[in-house]
């Protein structure tokens, strides 16, 4: 009878009442090389031993998944940061509980065989755009930290896709484009390498993806959150031990998701991102005040951010649901 009874307490300690968190992690976009460590640490069983039976959803833009994330669709949204805050300064309830790229990753880039290496190489080429995207808002600060004129150069302008053709198809040099996304893009597309010139080498400082959450649902599910963000951040540092294997396990989960080669390249080209531009030596998530106040001066001069951010700032983001050894 006491076997019995002992094994019958076992089970019910197995129950229900100690099953895992069902969790849905929504994607800024479809997936690419940047999203790597999440497939990564559900594979490897991270959010599994934090309790977190986790679903990956891809995105339709940050703007979008901020507003689903508002709406508590899903609990945790991964998009950029600068979009959620224009959400954010209009009421949306929704904040970063982790900042994952502490350096943008902001380019002009093309063909690596044409030579456009810096700034100056820009003048005299054709540069394709799209009107309204955070890159181009982004754009006339990048002219003014590198003494280039919109006169310097000839533009060009169209949707995402009509941006990637004009430079594939030769009728642009350049683009405006994510180093880890749309360089990628393009050498699926035509097997070719390409260079980017980095915004953020030329003194323009903003962050850019991190995982938000609502914030009245947090209030409810801090627990929940620290353990997805504990193994999120495991997720990030392993995954940036073994690139390929993190790309890989994108393609376990989603075969269709892209190439090995240009899904490994797209994280490692991700990677240097993780690092605080000041040079502070943090774990991933983390994010400076300091960051955060250069990316909201950013973009309410450039990004159409409402100017009351500026006094706001430290109510977009926390760092307190980050794992220990997080502090700045």
């Amino acid at each position: 009878m006491k076997g019995f009874l002992a094994a019958l307490f076992a089970v019910l300690l197995a129950g229900p009442a100690f099953a895992a968190d069902k969790v849905t992690l929504m994607l800024n976009w479809y997936v690419y090389g940047e999203h790597a460590p999440f497939y990564y640490g559900k594979e490897k069983g991270y959010f599994k031993d934090a309790g977190i039976d986790l679903e990956i959803q891809e995105g339709r833009g940050s703007g979008t998944v901020t507003q689903v994330v508002a709406a508590k669709t899903v609990q945790f949204g991964y998009v950029d940061v600068p979009t959620m805050m224009r959400a954010a300064v209009k009421g949306a309830p929704v904040e970063a509980v982790g900042v994952a790229l502490q350096t943008n990753p902001m380019s002009a880039m093309g063909f690596a065989d044409k030579n456009i290496k810096k700034p100056a190489d820009i003048k005299g080429k054709t540069v394709a755009t799209t009107p309204g995207d955070s890159m181009s808002q982004i754009w006339p600060l990048f002219l003014k930290k590198t003494g280039l004129k919109e006169s310097d150069f000839k533009t060009v302008s169209g949707d995402a896709t009509t941006k990637l053709n004009a430079v594939i198809n030769g009728q642009a040099d350049l683009l405006l484009g994510y180093v880890m996304d749309q360089s990628m893009k393009i050498k699926d597309a035509t097997g070719k390498d390409v260079f980017p010139i980095k915004f953020a080498d030329y003194g323009v400082n903003l962050v850019s993806s991190g995982v938000i959450v609502n914030k009245d649902w947090l209030k409810d599910n801090a627990d929940l959150t620290k353990r997805f963000m504990a193994a999120a951040t495991k997720s990030l540092e392993e995954a940036s031990k073994h690139p390929k294997e993190a790309a890989q396990a994108i393609l376990n989960a989603n075969p269709k998701g892209g190439k090995i080669d240009t899904l490994t390249q797209g994280f490692q080209l991700t990677i240097p991102l993780y690092k605080d531009p000041a040079g502070k030596k943090n774990r991933p998530f983390n994010v400076s005040d300091a960051n955060m106040k250069d990316t909201v001066d950013v973009m309410v001069e450039y990004g159409g951010l409402d100017a009351k951010a500026k006094a706001d700032y430290k109510t977009y983001y926390t760092n307190q649901y980050l794992p220990a050894g997080s502090g700045s």
